[in-house]
């Protein structure tokens, strides 16, 4: 787990959907302590955007 990502970067509480892809966009480039969830996965998909890989910056 990348904390120091993690601190600097919280989830906003009672995120928006757009809050929680950008957030979950970033996290996944900076971060692979765990997966994008599946209804993020399937908006990023609605949006055409390609979900990206874990860990990559």
């Amino acid at each position: 787990m990348n904390k120091e990502w993690h601190e600097a970067h919280p989830m906003p509480p009672n995120a928006t959907l757009d809050q929680r892809v950008s957030w979950h966009i970033e996290h996944a480039k900076a971060c692979a302590c765990r997966s994008i969830p599946d209804s993020v996965l399937r908006e990023l998909e609605r949006r055409g955007i390609a979900a990206p890989s874990r860990g990559k910056v």
